[in-house]
């Protein structure tokens, strides 16, 4: 399956929800589209991966890459990935949940980032 992103705004918080596999023939693609959906006037991105099946290395640096492009503008990066999910093991060895908040359910990181 093809990755599937859809997104929905939430006053200055975009959420961004990526469905499938993000491997090294879509990441680039989805982090255009995540660059495209995010104006000047966005605070937070809320990048929901609770239905992603499979990440590759591809997805892992697409995720490192777009928390520096948001630190840069700003702008707060939360990870919604529930305990079990198929992309939480890869993003654990990976590092990624040690450095990039990550909560296991949309409304506890929609909290999250109404905080900061």
């Amino acid at each position: 399956m093809l990755a599937d992103l859809r997104f929905e705004h939430a006053e200055s918080v975009v959420v961004a929800r990526l469905a499938g596999d993000v491997d090294m023939s879509n990441a680039r693609e989805v982090g255009a589209a995540l660059d495209r959906t995010l104006t000047n006037d966005k605070l937070a991105l809320v990048l929901d991966l609770s239905e992603v099946d499979y990440f590759d290395s591809a997805g892992i640096h697409l995720i490192f890459d777009l928390r520096e492009r948001l630190r840069v503008r700003g702008v707060k990066l939360c990870l919604v990935v529930p305990e079990g999910s198929s992309a939480r093991a890869s993003l654990q060895l990976a590092g990624v949940l040690r450095t990039i908040d990550v909560d296991e359910t949309l409304d506890a990181a929609l909290g999250s980032v109404a905080q900061n």
